[in-house]
């Protein structure tokens, strides 16, 4: 009998703290939201922060809510996702612009070389915080590539030093361009062809020569040819706007430096 007493005490106690628990997850129960559940299920899971906000959980929760209006900011998920979403809130969905990462920078071996032996920690972010990197160009890819570690569908990889984007494997979930220090990744819009500039150089056309044989010298020859009035040069270096660009190629033929390519032609030739 000693030993049954403290046993049938302890399994009172059990059973009153059991039926506390289970009346205390009704009272406090937080009322679940069916949508934001049907929301997430046709999320894809990537937890990108491409949609702005902290991941799949943090969209659904959004759209639920009515904090975002838009149905098409899930770049992974792309249209069938978006049409998905629409049809869960009974909206008419939001198009969405197909877009890939593009790597601004053709600095690879055989344009540019080292200006010193770099030894440290191999990786980007690191190496970028030694005077921009083991490259001549302060403004070149370093290629130890944090942008291939980051991306979660094997969209990049590295080639001669330089990083370049297989486009049927990249969603645009932008984490490529979070990942590099130099800001060279940018997701460019694939739905019509235009002219882009592969190079983020900012110095003088001299300084620029010296330290890569592809890399842009402002000359504004791309400029002066562009009918268009789609290119602008801004601090030594041409830009394009994808907008008006019409793909008409003069400024691909008149740069002397090769560094301009129609995209996203450009994007299949680094496959």
């Amino acid at each position: 009998m000693n030993i049954w007493i403290p046993i049938l005490i302890l399994a009172a106690i059990g059973l009153i703290a059991g039926l506390g628990l289970a009346i205390a997850s009704k009272v406090l129960a937080v009322p679940v939201d069916e949508r934001e559940q049907q929301l997430r299920d046709v999320l894809p899971g990537a937890n990108c922060g491409a949609c702005g906000f902290s991941g799949c959980d943090g969209y659904a929760k959004a759209l639920a809510d009515g904090t975002a209006e838009s149905t098409a900011l899930c770049a992974p998920g792309g249209a069938k996702t978006a049409q998905q979403i629409a049809q869960i809130l009974g909206v008419k969905g939001d198009a969405i612009t197909p877009k890939v990462a593009l790597v601004r920078c053709r600095g690879c071996r055989e344009y540019t070389e080292p200006k010193m032996r770099y030894t440290g920690v191999q990786t980007c972010r690191t190496a970028n915080q030694l005077y921009g990197g083991p490259g001549a160009c302060a403004y070149g890819c370093i290629g130890f590539g944090d942008c291939v570690q980051a991306c979660d569908y094997g969209a990049l990889f590295l080639r001669e030093g330089v990083a370049a984007v297989d486009p049927a494997r990249c969603t645009a979930c932008g984490k490529c361009v979070r990942a590099c220090p130099k800001g060279l990744i940018e997701l460019f819009p694939t739905g019509t062809a235009a002219a882009a500039v592969l190079c983020s150089s900012q110095d003088k056309g001299a300084q620029t020569r010296k330290a890569c044989r592809t890399g842009c010298i402002g000359c504004k020859k791309c400029e002066k040819v562009c009918e268009a009035g789609a290119v602008e040069v801004r601090s030594n270096l041409a830009h394009i706007d994808p907008e008006k660009c019409t793909a008409c190629g003069k400024c691909v033929e008149n740069c002397p430096q090769n560094c301009i390519e129609l995209f996203p032609e450009a994007a299949r030739a680094s496959v």
